[in-house]
């Protein structure tokens, strides 16, 4: 059994370890875990750049990275606490996002401002346990290549985002994207579709009913 095994399977070990690693009752790294651990854990290409104001909230037990000539603009939350943040070249994470891992975003994507990407729900069955205190779950969001996402959008957990897809601003995600389609609304649905054999784009018509 690994390190990191023992730690997850021993409760004790595991809260003295997040107490090392985290600002108590916040989801923040210690100082020391940012400029010390991090720098030398999580990958970033090159040319990658990530802003000053950026808060990155990322421990060294999760997987951080950033691919080359990618940028994350400023006032940018990103977490990877309970999953890996993976990001991937030439793409653009405009201002005043919140990207919560597990989140896996592809090549030449261009994400607007005010977007939400959540890979984590809260538990809230149990009515006698306040929410916060309920086991969370999580399912990972995957944004593949050349996807162009509005501002203001909000990405629920399990959601694929297929190839070249667009979402418009404002739209509410809690259905897979499939390639090459438009979506837009609360909650997303289909608009336009790519038609390969013409090479245009059509505007979605719904069957008639019988």
């Amino acid at each position: 059994m690994s390190l990191t095994d023992k730690i997850k399977h021993n409760p004790r070990l595991k809260q003295l370890v997040l107490r090392l690693l985290l600002v108590p009752r916040e989801a923040r790294p210690r100082l020391w875990v940012r400029y010390l651990v991090n720098p030398f854990v999580h990958r970033r290409g090159r040319r990658a750049r990530v802003r000053w104001r950026t808060r990155l909230d990322v421990v060294p037990f999760q997987p951080f990275m950033v691919g080359e000539d990618s940028v994350i603009e400023d006032f940018t939350t990103v977490n990877n606490g309970m999953g890996r943040v993976c990001i991937g070249a030439r793409t653009l994470v405009g201002m005043s996002n919140v990207l919560i891992g597990p989140l896996c975003i592809g090549n030449d994507v261009i994400i607007a401002q005010n977007v939400v990407f959540s890979g984590l729900n809260h538990g809230y069955h149990d009515v006698h346990t306040p929410i916060r205190n309920q086991p969370c779950t999580t399912a990972e969001i995957v944004v593949e290549d050349e996807v162009w996402i509005g501002a203001n959008v909000v990405v629920t957990a399990g959601i694929r985002i297929g190839r070249h897809a667009v979402v418009a601003a404002g739209s509410v995600v809690t259905r897979d994207v499939a390639p090459y389609t438009i979506v837009g609304g609360n909650p997303a649905r289909l608009l336009k579709h790519y038609d390969a054999a013409t090479q245009q784009w059509h505007k979605y018509r719904p069957p008639a009913l019988p």
